[in-house]
């Protein structure tokens, strides 16, 4: 199990404390980006993340909100993104899409909104390094997990379970310390956790450490 913060709910005022904070329990930095367009919200672009990459050495997950994000890729990386994630909506290549991040060395995944039918990305599943399930719809921080996103989860696990794949499953959206015990169980590897993570810090490192 590894956890991944979404800087997204830092307090970028102490960028650096909340940073540390992230180092002591997790193993990835999530970077939730936005454009406005693609999503009815904007977050941040590149200075925050030449930012982050130089106040630590955890791997970055960037999940791409955004629209064209093959212009953007290279640059991304670049910038010192160990993961990328695009979303099945809207992204009519997504092979080529994929394959433009694994060129590069870095590990590609597909992400998938709540309303979304998991059969979209059955053409893409064998090619992914890991799948985001989204289980609010994105946007913004601090919304309710959706329900019906478990069913979807146990979906996705029962699929690679039968392809023998190898691919990961993140979740992102909502969690807190009852639903991330489920998701362990149910069989996913990435969880993102935003609001929740730095209003109960104290608790999310006794928490995370024993979720691992």
């Amino acid at each position: 199990m590894k956890i991944a913060p979404s800087i997204l709910a830092s307090n970028f005022k102490n960028l650096q404390e909340d940073i540390k904070k992230i180092e002591e329990v997790a193993d990835i930095v999530h970077l939730d980006i936005m454009d406005g367009h693609f999503v009815p919200n904007i977050s941040f672009g590149f200075p925050i993340i030449k930012a982050v990459r130089e106040l630590t050495t955890l791997p970055l997950d960037a999940h791409l909100m955004i629209e064209k994000p093959e212009n953007y890729i290279d640059r991304f990386i670049d910038y010192g993104v160990d993961m990328i994630s695009v979303h099945i909506e809207g992204n009519y290549h997504i092979h080529r899409l994929i394959y433009s991040i694994k060129k590069r060395d870095k590990k590609a995944g597909v992400a998938i909104n709540p309303g979304t039918n998991i059969s979209l990305i059955y053409p893409i599943i064998k090619d992914v390094d890991f799948i985001l399930i989204m289980s609010v719809n994105p946007g913004f921080s601090g919304q309710n997990f959706i329900d019906s996103s478990l069913e979807k989860i146990e979906n996705v696990v029962k699929i690679k379970k039968e392809e023998n794949l190898n691919f990961e499953i993140e979740v992102d959206g909502g969690l807190n310390f009852e639903i991330g015990k489920r998701l362990k169980e149910i069989g996913c590897n990435i969880l993102v956790f935003g609001d929740f993570f730095f209003r109960n810090f104290n608790e999310s490192k006794i928490f995370m450490r024993n979720l691992k």
